[in-house]
């Protein structure tokens, strides 16, 4: 049977689960009904339940694209001016992160490239891309959250970068056959991922586990 892999990913700490759907329910099941968070995602149905979510700009980089490489003009020079001013954003974050500009002038500098990509989308609106541009425009203050709040990036790139211990494994092993493999694939991606980023030793932190038949929280960095 097919199974999906989600990954939530905090400041401190990752967590994995494997469930046979992709469906909202496994959100609620994770992380609560009552979480005030933000969430940094693609732009799948399920996340949008959630009030408050950062779409991801490296996805819609990938969506820009696929208009550039189309066959119809009107949708190739769309594609070129919404990528125009995405890599005016990610210049411009770059810059922001970097130290080299303020938050303060990131917002100010960033001002007219919320305001451009707006009229494009809705421009878009009467060429062969007018789903995406109509989500995107009826949403669009998820393209901007990374603006208001400093803990978010405009990418869920660290999401992205946390799955590939699971893809390698999941190449190489072809997944699981049972509910108890999954339970220990997750917790052990788990593991690895939160060691990672709370820079521990996994096989410390695993044989210490073990040997103590209790572990130290992951959800605190030591």
């Amino acid at each position: 049977m097919k199974t999906w892999l989600w990954t939530f990913v905090a400041t401190g700490f990752t967590v994995f689960v494997l469930r046979p759907t992709r469906k909202a329910t496994v959100l609620t099941e994770t992380i609560g009904l009552d979480f005030t968070g933000i969430i940094n995602c693609d732009r799948a149905k399920m996340y949008f339940q959630h009030p408050t979510l950062q779409w991801c700009w490296a996805h819609l980089k990938r969506d820009f694209q696929a208009l550039i490489d189309s066959d119809d003009h009107q949708l190739k020079r769309l594609g070129r001016d919404l990528m125009r001013e995405t890599n005016t954003l990610f210049a411009e974050y770059s810059r922001s992160r970097d130290g080299t500009i303020t938050r303060s002038e990131l917002q100010q500098n960033l001002a007219p490239v919320c305001h451009e990509v707006e009229s494009l989308l809705l421009r878009g609106f009467g060429t062969g891309a007018h789903g995406m541009c109509k989500q995107l425009h009826e949403h669009r203050d998820h393209l901007w959250t990374f603006l208001q709040n400093p803990n978010v990036e405009p990418t869920n790139n660290e999401a992205e970068r946390s799955l590939r211990h699971g893809v390698i494994w999941r190449k190489l092993s072809f997944g699981t056959q049972s509910e108890r493999g999954d339970r220990f694939v997750q917790i052990m991606l788990t593991v690895i991922e939160t060691c990672r980023q709370q820079k521990r030793s996994v096989t410390s932190y695993v044989r210490d586990a073990l040997q103590n038949q209790k572990a130290d929280s992951l959800l605190i960095s030591p």
